[in-house]
């Protein structure tokens, strides 16, 4: 698999750290029962199809980038600097 990273290229995936899905996740409450925190910390959605995922480019420029990626076939659709995705696109 290859990523775009918009700083340094084309690039092999294995430049690159996976960090997971690109979503905020609802903390719980410190108090909150140990089934609240075990899934919060373990559980996550393993969708099929198009998602959104942090990548960190490990063995390049150590960007953060937002993919979008197929998780079936692998294509990526788009990557962007993670910092542009959170301000809600490249300015």
């Amino acid at each position: 698999m290859r990523i775009t990273c918009p700083i340094c290229g084309d690039r092999d995936r294995r430049e690159f750290y996976y960090q997971g899905a690109a979503v905020a996740l609802e903390r719980p409450d410190p108090e909150a029962g140990a089934a609240a925190w075990d899934a919060y910390l373990h559980l996550r959605d393993n969708p099929a199809g198009e998602t959104r995922e942090l990548w960190y480019h490990e063995a390049g420029c150590g960007a953060w980038l937002a993919v979008t990626r197929d998780t079936v076939t692998h294509a990526i659709a788009a990557t962007e600097l993670a910092q542009d995705a959170a301000r809600g696109g490249a300015a």
